[in-house]
């Protein structure tokens, strides 16, 4: 019987993981369907959807909107999805407004804005706010903003990076109001039909005022206000929402209402009426009337748009699959199962472990392959996806070790980076659009398939390598399952990942050389990215060279392997920190934190792996056995 239990504990996982890939129902609203339309973004095309919850992480930093956040977490919460959502902010505002999206962790910041704190009775749980309770403090935030926009990023304070941060949110969110209506808008479909009626009235009128003749000023007035509206929306640059119409690319709103009036008469674009039907029929809350009006718009794409069509239902398909996600959680349930396994050295939990890593080394394959499918690039392009990518290889080998061992330290090894680096890719996600078009100067794909991939894989064995060290640490120190055995199964694990690191690493960095000399004419410029991958090699060579000539042994291999996370950590995301350099395309300062704190748990890990075997649990073991 034990044996099924891998097996059913992984189909069990399987199923759940399944059951996440079918679209959500729409009541009423065919909200996934809206989701699924093409725009663009970022340069490229992307469904609402994309655009939808890139928005929201930006804003609020997760994928769903809770309408009562005050609310304990056991209570029954009402929430809306991010295409929701989106859809109210570009075409209901009045009622987007209402919801609590925006994040705020400052105090100051919140006692500028006179934001209430956490307190249920006036619904509100001290984080999150909405439009309507920051508007009537824009003035005072706008004269600290100005104030904060003249210090440099680096001489700024928690409190005046907040300031910049809702800066950055508020914008967002007011380019997303007037999308696809001026967001003072109150009935869209009839400004938009009275706008139409009034535009040879209004230029005649305008040309007239121009050439000095007698105008209707009434007229004048009414389509100056009029173009000056869409003139501040195209202003906002919001997302090109309008497929082509004839030979034109794709347009914003705005750009299309401004060309509307021409010398032979009018042209409303197809679409702006359907995005107009549309907004209407939300607003006045006629889910039938908004249903037609996106059938409508989805067939103005067709055939002309097909291409775009597709690519955006791709991508929805791939926000709705979450392959990370839901392999962080399996990874997480993996670890756990690894972990029990050394306790009471059950086979049956040890192996459910591998199953369950199995599976989910294997729906992150397949996020990575649908990624690099999308992008139609090779898989590491930005942090974001060299994290994803980090933590694939690493589960790679962990899984390779725990093949030639099983002894569960593979697993672990596998479970645990894996884990970390998916939630480091998370929290990246919040900076925005993670598959963004790339920089002119990176855009190669022969060089990111090459010197790029193989320097990742290079860190990622780094990694594995210093994560074995942190096993040997903790088993040792706090356990007394570090027996000889397994001791010098855990070098002999590292010392041969180290060998593998030294050599990807070496590679990578003189293939970025050779990239270099090629795009900026130089093959080596002591740049702080370069400086970085160069540290990684040196530092791997010399822990071989140190254990070649015996300089140290099996616990002085472990606390170098350890250092070389903090080297790794380093090189990976320090450099981009500096905000210096020709690599510094990544610059996150939410994790300048968590880097620092990382680097301390590993000088403690080092600290740990310094203290005399006599401390060390799993030695006293062996002690108490050999008397």
């Amino acid at each position: 019987m034990k044996k099924w239990i891998p097996i059913v504990l992984t189909v069990v996982m399987a199923l759940w993981f399944f059951g996440k890939l079918q679209p959500p129902k729409d009541k009423d609203f065919a909200f996934s369907e809206f989701a699924r339309l093409p725009i663009t973004a970022n340069g490229r095309i992307v469904p609402l959807d994309s655009l939808a919850r890139n928005s929201l992480m930006e804003i609020r930093e997760k994928q769903t909107l809770y309408l009562e956040p005050w609310k304990a977490w056991y209570e029954k919460q009402k929430k809306v999805s991010a295409t929701e959502w989106l859809a109210n902010v570009m075409m209901n505002p009045a009622v987007a407004d209402e919801w609590p999206v925006f994040r705020l962790d400052n105090p100051d910041l919140i006692s500028l804005l006179k934001l209430p704190d956490k307190d249920a009775a006036k619904k509100s749980d001290g984080k999150h706010y909405s439009w309507n309770q920051i508007q009537p403090s824009l003035e005072t935030f706008d004269k600290e903003n100005e104030r904060v926009q003249k210090k440099e990023a680096s001489a700024r304070t928690a409190y005046e990076n907040a300031i910049a941060k809702l800066q950055q949110r508020l914008t967002r969110y007011i380019q997303l109001k007037n999308a696809v209506q001026p967001a003072s808008a109150q009935d869209w479909p009839a400004e938009l039909a009275a706008f139409e009626k009034l535009i040879p009235a209004g230029v005649a009128a305008a040309q007239a005022q121009s050439a000095g003749r007698e105008f209707d000023t009434n007229n004048f007035s009414a389509f100056i206000a009029s173009v000056e509206r869409f003139q501040y929306m195209a202003s906002l640059e919001p997302p090109l929402i309008l497929p082509p119409n004839g030979a034109r690319e794709w347009r914003r709103m705005g750009d299309a209402l401004l060309d509307a009036p021409r010398p032979n008469g009018v042209a409303i674009d197809p679409a702006v009426r359907a995005y107009a039907n549309l907004a209407g029929a939300l607003a006045g809350n006629q889910p039938e009337a908004f249903n037609a009006a996106l059938k409508d718009l989805r067939s103005l794409l067709v055939p002309a748009q097909s291409k775009a069509l597709a690519k955006a239902q791709a991508e929805a398909f791939f926000n709705q699959m979450e392959p990370f996600y839901n392999a962080m959680v399996i990874y997480i349930l993996a670890g756990l199962l690894a972990c029990f396994s050394w306790f009471n050295l059950s086979e049956t939990l040890r192996r459910s472990s591998v199953w369950l890593i199995g599976l989910a080394f294997l729906i992150h394959t397949t996020g990575l392959i649908y990624r690099m499918v999308l992008e139609g690039r090779p898989p590491v392009t930005n942090l974001y996806s060299s994290a994803i990518f980090i933590g694939w290889g690493a589960v790679l080998l962990g899984l390779i070790l725990e093949k030639f061992y099983k002894n569960g330290i593979g697993s672990v090894v596998s479970s645990a980076i894996g884990f970390i680096t998916l939630i480091i890719a998370h929290h990246l996600a919040l900076e925005g659009d993670t598959m963004e078009m790339m920089r002119a100067v990176l855009d190669t794909n022969f060089w990111l398939a090459t010197h790029v991939v193989t320097v990742t894989i290079g860190y990622a064995s780094t990694y594995v390598a210093g994560f074995l060290a942190l096993i040997y640490i903790l088993r040792g120190v706090f356990t007394r399952t570090l027996d000889e055995a397994t001791g010098k199964a855990l070098a002999r694990m590292i010392y041969g990942i180290v060998c593998f690191a030294t050599l990807f690493s070496f590679i990578g960095t003189v293939l970025g050389g050779i990239w270099a000399d090629q795009s900026w004419g130089r093959f080596w410029g002591w740049d702080p990215k370069e400086n970085g991958a160069l540290i990684i090699v040196l530092w791997n060579a010399l822990i071989l060279h140190l254990r070649w000539g015996g300089i140290i042994r099996e616990r002085g291999l472990i606390n170098c392997a350890i250092f070389g996370n903090i080297v790794t950590a380093w090189s990976w995301f320090g450099v981009n920190m500096l905000g210096i350099g020709l690599h510094s395309y990544g610059f996150t300062e939410a994790a300048f934190k968590w880097l620092v704190l990382f680097v301390v748990s590993q000088l403690a890990f080092i600290a740990l792996g310094l203290l005399p075997a006599r401390l060390w649990k799993s030695f006293k073991a062996r002690t108490v056995q050999s008397a």
